[in-house]
Order: C-alpha cells, then structure tokens, then sequence
C-alpha cells in the first residue's frame, strides 16, 4: 500500500540510484553521495543519466536560490548544524528531507519540536519493564533520533526547534560540539561518541521569533540560512502546478489543471503576500501565512470540490471559499482586507479583462 506522504528516499528512489552510479567526487566520511551529487539532486541536471539501459531524469526540487543550497551542503559536511530560517510554507521542511535523503538515505529521523518536547524525546529514555528486570543495561535503553543520528553517522532533522522550551533546545549545545551523549547510569560504557556523518539540520519560522528564543551558545553552533518566498509568480505557478499534480495523482484523481485559474492564484497569492500589486499599487497584506504552499492547499481543495462534487472543473465559488478559509485564520479583519482587494484590484481586472478574472471576482460573495 502506497504511503499517503512517501518518504523523499522513496520518491526519488531510482534518480538517487542514477546519480550514485555516476559519482566519481570525493564524498565525506558515511555521505552516500558527493556535495556535487546531492546538489544535482536537488536542484536537477539537464542531461539525464543512464541507469539499467534507460534514461534517468535528475528533476529540479527546490526552487530557490542555488548558492544556498551548495552552503547548506557545505555546512553539513563540516562540524556545524544547519538552521533553515524563513515564513511558514517556504519549503525549508522539504529542503532538509532533501538533503537527508541524497546525504545519508534516511529523513524519517526527526524531531519535531512542540511545547511538550522534552530532552529524553529527542536523546533517550528507558523501557521501565526491562529496567526493572535487568536494571540500567543498553537493552533497557530506547533510543532517541538524536542518539540513533550519532550511532549511526546519519543525519538528525529538527523540525520547528524553536517552539521547543529553551533547557530543551540547550541540550543540543554539548552535542553540537562535543559530538556527545553521556548517559550516566550505563557507567563506562554511557558515554556516545558520534560517528562521521552525523549532523543536525534544524528548521524554525521567523514568525515564531520570540516564543522561545535560541540562547546565544546555541546560535553559535549553527550556521543560519534564509529560505525566501519565491519572487517570480510564473515560476510559482509552475511550482504549484508540480505540486497540485502530484497531490492530485497521489488522491487518485487523474488531474486536469486550468492554467488560467493556477496563473490567477499564483498572482493573488504573490500580492496579498508582498502588499503590492504586479502595477505597483500598495495594497493591506493580510497577516495570514499567504505561502506557496498555501496556494497549492486551495487549488487541490478547489480541485478536489469539482471532483466530488462537480464536473471536473475548478470553480471559481470554490476557489473564493478555500482562499476566504486560508486568509480568516489568524484575525478577524484579515477578511476586510481581502474584501477590499476584491473590490478594487479584482473589480478593475475584471472590468479590463473579463474571462477568470470577472468569473473570479463575482464569486466574491463568498467571503464571509
């Protein structure tokens, strides 16, 4: 049975097995694949590889900036974490799941950060039947994705570091250095060393900035790469298309993308996100996350409402209901200030250009 969400190992299991059997580069110490490999994984190559008599195709995965991605590669091959930084919905989960991927073939090691995350989560804890029976041995222990990271030389994600308490988050200061994890009722032999290969990549949105901010000790011990919202709205259109694609086709549901309608979401998600229009007018941005990933939830929910409901075609009353639903989630006048774009912006292109743009904007009546 298929996994709703495949891991990226998986995903893209024959091109990783493509760039592996063409990689001639120098490869740091448990790394699957060379810093010049795992960039071409990520960011595509235009010549595809043979593998098995056929021809692999190395697709592009992040769009982003590519000089961030050869420093986070560098970064990981070094002895310091990784911290991707950015808005929510910027991708920077998908780009540490990339790199876990191409650099030790395993990003389902993750922490994910909460309130309630406590240090033996994320390093490890004991199974109390066995300790009870045999007292503090290494059977009784079960590891953490901290611990397997460093006994296994792979790499450990840290998702949303920081919504953790801070004592939590400055458990990481001795292994981010010390390459460490003592654990004192083993004796002897408690002490892990880790193995090459093991590194932390840690992810946090700048909206979180205050909750629990990193301690100065623990900034030092990473290295801080902004993950930026994507500029140009044709390229975000093509991104959205990829994605909505492949959700679609994961639901089962043999897609039929309108351009039009995916060329119109992509500029009204790029305005209300930037506060200016492609003209230059300054308009009220909502406080709402307006990311591309949010653009691609109310395409596919959009396209899901005609599946189920309608003739295959995406509606623009759906399409207003799901964007009125991402916009309203934080505040209340979140909803004015989309009302308010409607009736200028929208109003104006409808009348100058009719086609989606009028369809889009007499759907209006659904923003409540």
């Amino acid at each position: 049975m298929q996994a709703m969400k495949p891991l990226m190992e998986e995903l893209y299991e024959e091109e990783l097995q493509a760039l592996a059997a063409h990689d001639a580069f120098p490869k740091p110490h448990n790394w699957r694949l060379s810093p010049r490999a795992v960039r071409s994984f990520i960011v595509g190559e235009e010549e595809p590889l043979p593998l098995n008599g056929k021809e692999v195709r190395i697709r592009r995965k992040f769009y982003g900036d590519d000089a961030l991605v050869e420093r986070a590669i560098v970064t990981l091959a070094g002895n310091r974490g990784l911290m991707l930084i950015g808005e929510p919905g910027t991708a920077k989960t998908m780009l540490s799941e990339l790199l876990s991927a191409a650099i030790c073939g395993n990003s389902r090691n993750t922490v994910q950060g909460t309130a309630a995350t406590t240090e033996d989560v994320i390093k490890y804890s004991w199974n109390y039947a066995l300790l009870l029976a045999k007292g503090p041995v290494r059977e009784a222990l079960v590891p953490g994705p901290l611990f397997h990271g460093m006994e296994q030389g792979i790499l450990t994600r840290f998702e949303e570091l920081t919504r953790c308490p801070q004592e939590v988050q400055d458990s990481l200061v001795s292994v981010l250095s010390d390459k460490v994890i003592n654990i004192p009722e083993l004796g002897e032999a408690g002490l892990l060393a880790a193995k090459p290969g093991f590194n932390i990549i840690a992810t946090a949105n700048t909206r979180d900035r205050g909750v629990n901010e990193m301690s100065s000790a623990l900034k030092r011990r990473f290295n801080f790469e902004t993950v930026k919202p994507i500029a140009d709205v044709k390229l975000e259109a093509e991104i959205m298309e990829s994605q909505v694609t492949q959700l679609l086709g994961a639901s089962g549901i043999q897609p039929e993308i309108d351009h039009e309608v995916l060329q119109l979401l992509a500029t009204v998600f790029h305005e209300l996100r930037e506060g200016v229009t492609a003209d230059g007018r300054r308009i009220d941005r909502p406080s709402s996350v307006m990311s591309t990933a949010e653009a691609v939830s109310v395409y596919f929910q959009s396209a899901m409402d005609a599946y189920y409901y309608g003739n295959g075609r995406v509606k623009m009353d759906a399409l207003v209901k799901y964007l009125a639903g991402t916009v309203a989630k934080e505040q209340k006048d979140d909803t004015e200030k989309l009302r308010s774009y409607f009736n200028s912006i929208i109003k104006q292109r409808s009348q100058a250009g009719g086609g989606v743009w009028r369809e889009f904007f007499e759907a209006r009546k659904h923003l409540k």
